[in-house]
Parts: structure tokens; C-alpha cells; sequence
């Protein structure tokens, strides 16, 4: 029972982030939302459509991966909305302050930066898992489970 607790854990703090918090913040916050997504689109209502989609897949995706169904795919699919709001709102390098020494704006930013690319790292190790034949079981069945919750007897294995 301790690890179904340990993995069902690990899986919220994964995506915690999230759901419930950046999820809350959108809906909380709306005109905010729109005015960070319009950074990066030019068109308001392209920048709500993206707070819309985007509150739609950390929802669906995050209880994807909590419950385990079809949680690779969810996975991906967040490794890919991490990686893609990295560098569409987090272009540390277009920032006129950016440097490692002293203040810097655009030293937060580098940060946030590599906060996103490294939890898309991590994502794609839920979805491949930790060996390289992970990636071609993905490929041939991507929508399968990783059944995260299947406790195998220890004699079993």
C-alpha cells in the first residue's frame, strides 16, 4: 500500500503544477492570463483561445497522468506544452538585462526557462520510461497505460 501512495505522490507533484494552481490561476485571473498569452500572439482573441486550450490540457492531461489512463500519451503531450511555452513565453534571450552576475530580469526568466525544458524532461521519462525500448513501446501503443497502480507480487518478477 506505502508504494501505491509513493506513485500516486510522485504523479501529483509531477503535475501540481498544473492542477491545481496554474489552472486556478487562469480562472482566477483571467484578463492577467490573456495578457501574458498576448506576449507572445498578437491577436486578443487568439491569446484567450490559448488560455482556454491550455486550461483544457492541464486539466485533461494532468488527471490523465494522475489516474494512469492513457498516461504516456498525457505525458507527451505535457512535455510538449512545457517545452512550446518555453520558448513562445519565456525567451530569456530577447530580454535586454539578461546575464548571469548582478540583476538581471532576464536572469528570472533563463530560470523559468529551464524550469519548463526540465519538466518536460520529465514528463518524457512517465512516457518512455527509463530504457530506450520505452520509446518504441510508446510508438506502437500510444495510448496505452503504464498501469502506475499495478502492484506486482515480489516472487513475480
Amino acid at each position: 500500500m506505502l508504494s501505491l501512495a509513493v506513485i500516486f505522490v510522485a504523479r501529483c507533484l509531477l503535475v501540481m503544477l498544473f492542477l491545481p494552481f496554474s489552472t486556478l490561476d487562469k480562472i482566477l485571473n483571467p484578463g492577467q492570463a490573456v495578457a501574458q498569452a498576448a506576449q507572445g500572439v498578437r491577436a486578443p482573441w487568439l491569446a484567450r483561445t490559448l488560455i482556454f486550450a491550455g486550461a483544457a490540457v492541464e486539466v485533461v492531461m494532468s488527471l490523465a497522468i494522475l489516474t494512469g489512463v492513457a498516461d504516456r500519451l498525457a505525458a507527451f503531450v505535457l512535455a510538449g506544452y512545457c517545452l512550446v511555452t518555453a520558448l513562445v513565453w519565456k525567451q530569456f534571450w530577447k530580454t535586454a538585462d539578461f546575464r548571469l552576475r548582478g540583476v538581471s530580469q532576464g536572469r528570472e526568466v533563463f530560470w523559468d526557462f529551464l524550469k519548463n525544458v526540465a519538466l518536460a524532461g520529465g514528463f518524457l521519462m512517465l512516457t518512455f520510461g527509463s530504457d530506450a525500448a520505452g520509446v518504441g513501446r510508446f510508438v506502437d501503443r500510444p495510448f496505452a497505460s503504464s498501469h502506475p497502480y499495478a502492484v506486482i507480487e515480489e516472487g513475480a518478477r
